[in-house]
């Protein structure tokens, strides 16, 4: 009879610079995760911080009631990210459509959203207010990473007026830029083919416009269009607000797994 496989060590998302060798208490929420499982002086952890792109072996080496004291390892680097820096940017749905879509499009390996105010946005965030909707969405985005092994942890923005993020991205370079568009007669279709034909070689970055509930308006549209965006339909089928971009992300995603390492 096979012995049973050793269970893998929890994975945890902690904001911090790690150095080989270098000793760390962990911050309270991390911590308690730890104790919660009941891990002892000697027990694996694996750390991750989200931007050197590495996982990070650590051992407990102690525990008191208030903090837990690790030691950290060799780092191992972690590559699962799209080929692509993804960025969503969407007219943000209401009630909890957010939190599910945030948490489904860091999986898929996007790097960056973007929330945003538009025409017919149901939801209307300022202030403390965004900011600490901001917070918690950063929240599912770390907590994603954790589970999907990603070493990376998506960026996500304070929610913008449309137009005014529209500004910034004027000036930006190289992105190739596409509008997920309701009016099908002027865009262009998803072809069955790659998913990499339309991205120029040199664009290292995409990113992917789309409307809330009820879409952009004609106005939004244009202005995308003016700026570079190119619009694009997913089909005769009206998705909601949150599925749209996940369509997206996904067909990017799946295509980037059969290219050729």
């Amino acid at each position: 009879m096979k012995p049973p496989a050793a269970a893998m060590p929890p994975r945890l998302h902690v904001a911090a610079a790690f150095a080989e060798g270098g000793v760390l208490v962990l911050p309270v929420a991390a911590g308690r995760h730890v104790q919660v499982l009941r891990l002892q002086p000697g027990g694996g952890v694996t750390l991750f911080n989200g931007d050197d792109g590495a996982d990070w072996p650590a051992t407990v080496t102690r525990m008191t009631r208030s903090e837990v004291e690790v030691r950290l390892g060799a780092p191992r680097t972690v590559d699962r990210e799209l080929p692509f820096a993804v960025t969503l940017a969407l007219g943000a749905p209401a009630n909890d459509r957010m939190d599910a879509f945030v948490e489904k499009a860091c999986e898929l390996g996007v790097a960056a959203i973007q929330p945003l105010l538009c025409e017919r946005s149901v939801l209307r965030l300022a202030g403390e207010r965004a900011e600490a909707k901001r917070r918690h969405w950063a929240a599912i985005a770390a907590s994603t990473s954790e589970q999907c092994g990603r070493a990376r942890v998506a960026r996500v923005m304070t929610m913008q007026p449309l137009l005014a993020w529209l500004g910034g991205e004027a000036g930006r370079g190289e992105a190739h830029r596409v509008v997920l568009s309701l009016a099908a007669a002027a865009a262009s279709s998803l072809a069955a083919g790659s998913a990499f034909a339309s991205v120029s070689p040199a664009a290292r970055e995409i990113v992917v416009l789309s409307g809330p509930e009820g879409g952009l308006s004609e106005d939004e549209e244009r202005a995308a269009v003016a700026c570079g965006f190119v619009r694009t339909s997913l089909g005769p089928r009206v998705l909601r607000a949150d599925t749209a971009p996940l369509a997206w992300l996904a067909w990017l995603a799946i295509d980037a797994a059969r290219q050729p390492t």
